[in-house]
């Protein structure tokens, strides 16, 4: 049985007492969604020491929004993922298109992140996904499938057992359109049968993650297909009623 997540990205948004808040209000309604359905705020660095004292001990993880490539030492600006992992922070996000656009991450960055992380004990949650132009050209699963292999497949057998996997088709990130259920449905097969061709049957467990535009509206049907196993939530997180709403959906 996979496990079901909602991990609410709350990118650059919030003020850290206004992100406490937030924690705080979704860990009070955590009971109104199913036990097996993990809940995980991603709040900024700024916030993270407060929420995770916030919503410890409530069913309410807490992760990163990335961590550095590097261990420690001169490089300015950088959160290491012992620094997080010492907060009490579980998973990091890596990968995010918008690291990828904007901050030119690349294959050899996120190995090297990945590796941070599971140094660490920090659960990776690994996005992948493509543009429109690549899409129209019908390249979607060539870039979907290079991310993957190109990452993941440099993972042990036994690191590759917690990783979660995230798909973000970038044309639906903040653009307000969606994927059909349909189109999820079928990159998030190609995903897992990608992730089989090198880990065999463990490609079953793995969790992946739909995150182009899920709202309560469309998060039912999308989390109704069979490779669809949450979401990783945007502007949706952002609302503890939306966000528990999403919870709700499975």
């Amino acid at each position: 049985m996979r496990k079901k997540i909602v991990a609410g990205n709350w990118k650059m948004n919030t003020l850290p007492a206004e992100g406490v808040e937030l924690a705080k209000a979704v860990a009070a309604r955590r009971h109104e969604t199913d036990s097996s359905v993990e809940l995980i705020v991603c709040p900024p660095f700024t916030h993270l020491s407060e929420v995770v004292k916030a919503t410890r001990g409530k069913g309410v993880a807490v992760g990163a929004q990335n961590c550095a490539a590097e261990e420690k030492g001169a490089y300015t600006g950088e959160v290491s993922a012992a620094m997080l992992a010492a907060l009490g922070v579980e998973y990091v996000i890596l990968g995010h298109s918008e690291r990828r656009e904007y901050y030119g991450e690349t294959s050899a960055t996120l190995n090297r992140k990945l590796a941070m992380a599971y140094t660490n004990n920090l659960i990776p949650i690994y996005c992948v996904g493509e543009k429109l132009e690549e899409r129209e050209a019908g390249r979607h699963f060539d870039i979907v499938g290079a991310q993957l292999r190109e990452v993941v497949y440099n993972l042990t057998p036994e690191q590759f057992t917690s990783l979660v996997v995230a798909y973000e088709p970038v044309w639906a990130i903040g653009t307000g359109k969606t994927a059909t259920s349909e189109q999820a449905e079928e990159m998030h097969a190609h995903i897992r049968r990608t992730l089989a061709e090198k880990f065999g049957a463990a490609a079953d467990a793995t969790p992946i993650l739909y995150g182009g535009s899920c709202k309560p509206s469309n998060a039912q049907e999308l989390f109704a297909k069979p490779d669809v196993d949450g979401g990783l939530i945007g502007g949706a997180a952002l609302e503890a009623d939306s966000f528990i709403r999403i919870g709700q959906s499975f």
